[in-house]
């Protein structure tokens, strides 16, 4: 599978841990950034990773920063992108059965190593369900880059 993955400067030691676990695993993963712990501005790497899986460029991204909040915010901004912050196998598997989420966010502060391992594969693994579920996405999918407009 193609991964596009990013993190700020908190996420970079957990995003360096999940980028070698994803290429052991033989995935194809390109790195958005950051490179060190010095500091970056998330929203711009949340917008490489968002713009490389919206274009298809990638299949699924991978973002991590502090709380995984403020990368979900940002990668949302993106049309054609449904970002998640999980903490959580259960979560992971909801998020891509229901939601047909493709990034996925992930707290690099409070979530170790063996358990974002088991999100990401969780998440990377679990299809779409499709059915009644792909109403819901296209409502979503409807409301991107319209202001103000609700679900009717």
């Amino acid at each position: 599978m193609r991964i596009t993955i990013g993190a700020d400067h908190a996420g970079f030691p957990l995003k360096e841990a999940v980028k070698a676990h994803l290429v052991s695993a033989g995935h194809a993963v390109t790195d958005a950034g950051a490179y060190s712990t010095d500091s970056v501005d998330y929203p711009v790497i949340a917008g490489a990773v968002a713009g490389a899986v919206a274009s298809g460029d990638a299949e699924s991204g991978v973002l991590v920063c502090g709380t995984g909040l403020g990368m979900a915010i940002a990668a949302n901004k993106v049309a054609g992108v449904r970002a998640v912050q999980v903490n959580t196998v259960a979560f992971a598997e909801m998020a891509r059965r229901h939601n047909d989420a493709n990034v996925v966010t992930l707290a690099g502060r409070s979530i170790d190593e063996g358990v974002a391992f088991d999100i990401v594969d969780a998440f990377l693994s679990t299809a779409f369900e499709g059915g009644r579920h792909q109403v819901r996405v296209d409502q979503i999918s409807g409301m991107e880059c319209q202001p103000g407009r609700t679900v009717s």
